[in-house]
């Protein structure tokens, strides 16, 4: 029985790590700044100006941004829209039959999304935030012109990427071609995002295949600040995803320290009343 407990388990992490790490872009871990408020302050003004557009967040009401620090005067003066109140759920005008004919499909709502791309045992649904809105490229090949390594095809556009700047892409591919010979490919997106192609034949390569990305910014001190501003925007996400998760770890120590002290009790009472027993 034990063996097969342990069978389970360990299929049940196999899987777990199979599916966290079933992309081929790496997750990056994101900072944690869950209990910064001008960081979550600073990711609550960016959702209100960049993601608020298309995408709602009908389970938040604005005035649980005082929350993490912001006085409703604030949140009046900053956040709202011209016919909002501060009471109001963080609805949008677009309507999903509109989204539908502009983008194809409807912008999901981005209330949960955060909890939603989280991975048991595995990246949290913040790492995937952070990482995704960090991986925009372009690709003239696209629709909208932009591409994601996390979320290849994506039909989103780089909303933000004024803010990061002008970047290129190079990614390096080495794998085996249709006549099972190995070669690197390496193909690089401009500024533009058009891209150029190279091969090379790997005539005695005996490793395994392997894929590569790197960007090159055109403005590093732009990309830097842009980076900080995504970690603020996820962690943001993640704490509209749980606005009480704080509360609940608090929680969760007090009971666990309550439990342990109730089985050291309930150990000695057991231990007294079977001692005549035996």
């Amino acid at each position: 029985m034990m063996k097969k407990l342990l069978g389970a388990l360990a299929l049940f992490l196999t899987c777990t790590v199979s599916f966290a790490a079933g992309g081929t872009y790496p997750l990056e871990k994101a900072p944690n700044r869950i209990n910064d408020m001008a960081a979550l302050q600073n990711g609550a003004k960016l959702f209100v100006n960049y993601c608020l557009n298309c995408h709602s967040a009908n389970s938040l009401r604005y005035n649980k941004l005082t929350e993490i620090g912001l006085t409703e005067e604030e949140i009046k003066k900053n956040l709202l829209f011209t016919s909002d109140k501060v009471g109001d759920l963080m609805h949008i005008a677009m309507t999903p039959a509109d989204a539908k004919s502009w983008f194809g499909t409807t912008p999901p709502d981005l209330s949960v999304i955060a909890r939603a791309r989280s991975v048991n045992l595995g990246p949290s649904g913040v790492d995937y935030l952070y990482t995704y809105l960090r991986t925009f490229y372009r690709d003239s090949a696209k629709g909208t012109g932009w591409n994601n390594l996390v979320f290849p095809d994506v039909g989103m556009p780089h909303v933000m990427w004024q803010r990061q700047g002008e970047r290129t892409l190079t990614k390096t591919q080495v794998h085996q071609a249709a006549d099972q010979q190995w070669e690197r490919v390496t193909t690089v997106y401009d500024a533009d995002g058009f891209s150029e192609v190279t091969r090379e034949a790997l005539s005695d390569y005996k490793g395994k295949a392997t894929e590569e990305f790197k960007f090159e910014a055109a403005n590093a001190q732009a990309a830097a600040q842009f980076d900080s501003d995504m970690a603020d925007l996820s962690n943001f996400l993640g704490w509209m995803a749980e606005p009480v998760q704080q509360l609940r770890k608090q929680i969760g120590v007090w009971v666990l320290l309550f439990l342990g002290l109730f089985l050291l009790v309930a150990w000695r009472l057991n231990a007294a009343y079977w001692k005549h027993v035996r």
